[in-house]
């Protein structure tokens, strides 16, 4: 008799891949609540179930690393090496976090052991040399955006699109349903969103701006108020120094960050995956990103493509403006909310292109069919209970 193939290691490096692996793990478990997980991450793979190794909080890098991140990162990944010598899992899961885990897919390559990939790293942006590294290491590319899938099947590996997990996570309510008569006076009140990002690197550049931006729009539309719903990753006390240096009409939200971004006729937007929740929400935005001076002159020179922010580059034109850098300026950034606000015919086609942008992310159930292809990797039966995972990977592949 063969060995029980019940053993995953999965790795994810940053916040937004801890709460895509748990979403996975959860979905592996409802077919096979047998499978062991052993992995890094954080508190939501801790939550579902996996034996983690190390914290990935420890190992976020943005920009370059310090030395002390660097020692902590190569004691992880000696740890993560000896684990695949000595515990010999049947799959390897690894999640984003490229420079990391592409080093982890080498070694399990050499050990025999198969690789699932799920959300790929951005090799369309740069660095798509790495493609050729993903086709020698990985047995399967499951991605999440629309064009990838086209990209990797074209280079060579194998690859599955399964749509984005935030269909799952973000919910839409009903206009009845959300609480607008917390943050409005009267019924004339016009509600802007302004979210400065997820790490505090980004929000000290971008914080100011946008507050000198609220300051013009108030003079220009003394009805109009400011929500800024924080990151889970951003405390108030972070935020606070700025805004005593103002006076607006702002509340800052802690929690309830998607009711927000629904109730808000535009939002104003640091670059990244709120850009494609806003696209769910059905709120038009404006995209603004500033960087270290030195990263901006490297990104200049690798980085080729047209857009930043992934709605347009799901749709692949510019519907929403990109103030980037020297660009983002409280002057540029007011004159497009205004623009917007003012211009009923640009919101309805703002709309019209943000539902495009939603239909293109695919169906909900992504995990699911993640999970799938998963059990599929390990030589496991992917239907559970009835039919619903064989209905999920089926799907899947009669998209490729």
């Amino acid at each position: 008799m063969g060995p029980m193939r019940n053993r995953v290691l999965i790795i994810a490096g940053e916040a937004s891949g801890d709460l895509h692996g748990a979403n996975l793990v959860k979905a592996i478990r409802a077919v096979d609540p047998s499978i062991i997980f052993k992995g890094v991450g954080s508190k939501h793979m801790l939550q579902a179930g996996v034996g983690l190794l190390w914290d990935a909080a420890e190992m976020a890098v943005v920009g370059l690393p310090g030395v002390d991140r660097l020692a902590t990162i190569f004691n992880v990944f000696r740890l993560v090496a000896s684990i695949l010598h000595h515990w010999q899992p049947d799959l390897v899961i690894l999640i984003d976090y490229p420079e990391f885990n592409l080093l982890i897919a080498g070694k399990a390559k050499r050990l025999g052991i198969p690789v699932m990939y799920y959300v790929s790293p951005q090799i369309w942006a740069w660095r798509s040399g790495r493609i050729n590294t993903i086709r020698k290491r990985v047995d399967r590319m499951v991605v999440i955006l629309p064009f990838e899938e086209k990209i990797y099947r074209e280079a060579g590996v194998e690859a599955s699109f399964v749509g984005h997990p935030l269909l799952d996570v973000v919910s839409v309510k009903d206009k009845d349903e959300l609480p607008r008569s917390q943050y409005v006076r009267s019924g004339n009140d016009r509600l802007v969103g302004l979210l400065p990002g997820s790490r505090y690197s980004e929000l000290s550049r971008l914080m100011p701006v946008m507050l000198d931006a609220a300051t013009i729009l108030t003079k220009n539309f003394p009805e109009i108020r400011f929500l800024m719903p924080l990151a889970p990753t951003i405390r108030p006390d972070q935020v606070d120094p700025y805004l005593r240096e103002v006076d607006l009409p702002l509340t800052v939200v802690e929690h309830n960050t998607y009711e927000i971004i629904q109730m808000c006729e535009i939002i104003v937007a640091a670059s990244g995956t709120v850009t494609l929740e806003a696209a769910i929400l059905g709120t038009p935005l404006v995209v603004v990103y500033k960087v270290h001076p030195l990263t901006y002159w490297i990104g200049k020179r690798l980085v080729k493509v047209k857009h930043v922010a992934l709605v347009n580059l799901v749709t692949s034109q510019t519907f929403v403006p990109e103030l980037i850098q020297h660009d983002a300026t409280p002057e540029r950034i007011s004159q497009e909310v205004m623009d917007i606000l003012s211009d009923t015919k640009r919101q309805q086609w703002m709309r019209q292109c943000l539902r495009d942008v939603k239909q293109k992310l695919g169906s909900p159930g992504a995990s699911d069919r993640a999970a799938a292809i998963a059990l599929e990797l390990m030589g496991k039966s992917y239907s559970a209970g009835g039919n619903e995972m064989d209905i999920a990977f089926k799907a899947t592949e009669r998209r490729g």
